[in-house]
């Protein structure tokens, strides 16, 4: 079971609490966790990655065990910690402005 948090918006958008767990088949990685994440929350499509080119929108970022997850591969497979349950990945809304 994979652990996801999510920002407050999106938790409002998808009626859900702070954490969401997900069954994801295969290997666990970015692109697999949000793909088993849209298929259960369907309002969720597009608010996290672009609906065409499947880019992460702007102001998120991905977060685990520590480290930011953001820039790496959506393919690579996701930190250990992460697959066995035992720590969330967090999707976390940016702050911009002046």
């Amino acid at each position: 079971m994979i652990r996801l948090i999510l920002p407050p918006h999106l938790r409002t958008l998808s009626r859900t609490g702070a954490e969401v767990a997900l069954e994801v088949e295969g290997p666990v990685t970015l692109r697999s966790v949000l793909d088993a994440l849209e298929v259960r929350y369907p309002m969720l499509c597009g608010t996290i990655r672009d609906h065409v080119t499947l880019q992460r929108r702007p102001f998120l970022r991905f977060f685990a065990c520590e480290q930011d997850l953001t820039h790496e591969s959506p393919d690579a497979p996701l930190p250990d910690a992460v697959v066995s349950g035992a720590e969330p990945l967090i999707v976390l809304g940016a702050i911009a402005g002046g």
